[in-house]
């Protein structure tokens, strides 16, 4: 028998990452006067649905290393250790601290970390749905848009300091798949 939560149509157990039609996006100020966009490619998350919404998680994790701005270049450049640093931080992850919300639009809290500096953030959830697959799973959709503070995380950008805006615009677009039963 399969339980859903009082609040989403999912039911209970591990939903795995479909990275294939999901992606995590991102934004910062260039000279203060138009956006920079980039994407990471190595993510990996999981999202733990509970019989409530207490009970349920999600965790993910991306390799710093897989940005991609457009330009090999500025990628170059923004993991060297004057700017992002790989070496000393070669993740960002996320575990949520919980979840709240109503219909399509909801708010996901959690711990971010970068390095070793950990700090909160909230991020707006709009649930897109659940649909079946002509495979026959089902794939739930999320979009979660957020943003941090470089400067929480002690992440300098040396002579760009003044070029580049210290506020990070992030944008997850995923889906999961239902666990089977």
């Amino acid at each position: 028998m399969t339980t859903r939560t009082n609040a989403l149509p999912l039911i209970a157990g591990r939903w795995a990452l479909d990275s294939l039609h999901s992606s995590v996006g991102f934004a910062i100020r260039h000279l203060g006067v138009s956006k920079v966009r980039g994407r990471f490619t190595a993510f990996d998350a999981e999202l733990v649905v509970g019989e409530s919404l207490a009970d349920s998680a999600i965790t993910a994790t991306v390799e710093l290393a897989s940005i991609d701005t457009g330009n090999a270049d500025r990628d170059a450049h923004v993991l060297a250790n004057d700017m992002l640093d790989v070496e000393k931080r070669p993740t960002m992850s996320f575990r949520s601290t919980g979840i709240r919300g109503d219909g399509e639009d909801w708010t996901l809290d959690g711990e971010l970390t970068i390095g070793e500096v950990t700090r909160q953030i909230s991020f707006a959830v709009e649930f897109g749905g659940v649909e079946d697959v002509f495979d026959g799973s089902r794939h739930a959709g999320f979009e979660a848009t957020g943003q941090i503070r470089r400067s929480d995380f002690g992440i300098g950008f040396g002579a760009g300091e003044a070029i580049l805006g210290d506020v990070v615009k992030i944008q997850l677009d995923v889906q999961f798949v239902e666990p089977a039963e």
